[in-house]
């Protein structure tokens, strides 16, 4: 198993009900998740690198909240504008900024408010709306809602998983 991918990469899916239900439950249940995954750890592992080379369960947590803030961003910009081109931005630079060495408490309160509005937000969108688009620059091509709703539920799924399995390894 790659250790930069625990759950697989992302595949889009064809747009169903059942399937939108899913990705759903995922928006809006991965702050309990992710917080559960944590739980108990103590500073030196939450300082510890999910793999060689790659970021500590901090930066994982941090991270997520930074990347789903965007997300959020991304959505309301489909559903407001006429196809925009959304700003992509520097993940790695973004996780050595100083805030990243704040607790995770407060990435968290941010992820359960910031999960609570995004779930409101799109809980009820009709299939037309699912198909509205959005531009990334860095990719290159236009990408659905229906895309993105399921790209950001499997991301926090993906990194739940890189510390679920971190935790399993070193039997913590």
């Amino acid at each position: 198993m790659d250790p930069r991918y625990p759950i697989g990469k992302y595949e889009a899916q064809p747009f169903s009900q059942e399937q939108k239900e899913k990705w759903l439950l995922d928006i809006k249940f991965l702050p309990e998740e992710i917080e559960r995954s944590v739980a108990d750890l103590d500073t030196a592992q939450l300082h510890t690198p999910y793999r060689d080379g790659g970021w500590t369960v901090q930066q994982l947590v941090h991270h997520v909240a930074d990347s789903h803030l965007n997300a959020y961003t991304r959505f309301k910009l489909g559903l407001t504008e006429e196809n925009p081109t959304i700003k992509p931005y520097e993940e790695q630079e973004w996780a050595k900024l100083a805030d990243n060495d704040l607790p995770i408490n407060l990435s968290f309160t941010l992820l359960h408010a910031l999960h609570q509005r995004w779930y409101y937000a799109v809980k009820d969108l009709t299939d037309a709306q699912w198909q509205r688009t959005v531009v990334h620059p860095e990719a290159g091509k236009q990408m659905t809602l229906w895309y993105l709703l399921g790209m950001y539920a499997w991301h926090g799924k993906h990194h739940t998983a890189h510390i679920t399995t971190l935790r399993e390894n070193k039997g913590w």
